[in-house]
């Protein structure tokens, strides 16, 4: 497997771009392509390990990511990375006073 280190990833949109520590063309990844235990998703700066699959319109994509040594990716709770409920101190608007 190859080895990467995420730069961003879209929630909203389910998908990121990110350049493998080796090098090379930037790759694709898709939340499906993601193994965790809960939703689907990575946070700046998590590292990753994957394998490179060329799709069907030319470009090279990351298939079965996960974290180091095989491990679930750390991602974010859906909850905290859309700024929902339990982030905005149990209420909706802002939080306090909201």
């Amino acid at each position: 497997m190859k080895k990467g280190t995420m730069k961003w990833f879209s929630d909203q949109k389910g998908f990121s771009f990110f350049t493998p520590d080796d090098g090379g063309d930037e790759l694709f990844v898709y939340q499906s392509s993601i193994r965790s235990k809960d939703f689907r998703s990575l946070t700046d700066g998590e590292l990753v390990e994957f394998n490179v699959e060329s799709g069907n319109n030319g470009h090279t994509k990351a298939i079965n990511v996960v974290g180091p040594d095989g491990a679930y990716v750390k991602g974010g709770s859906r909850d905290c990375r859309g700024g929902g409920y339990t982030c905005l101190g149990g209420k909706y608007g802002g939080g306090e006073g909201g």
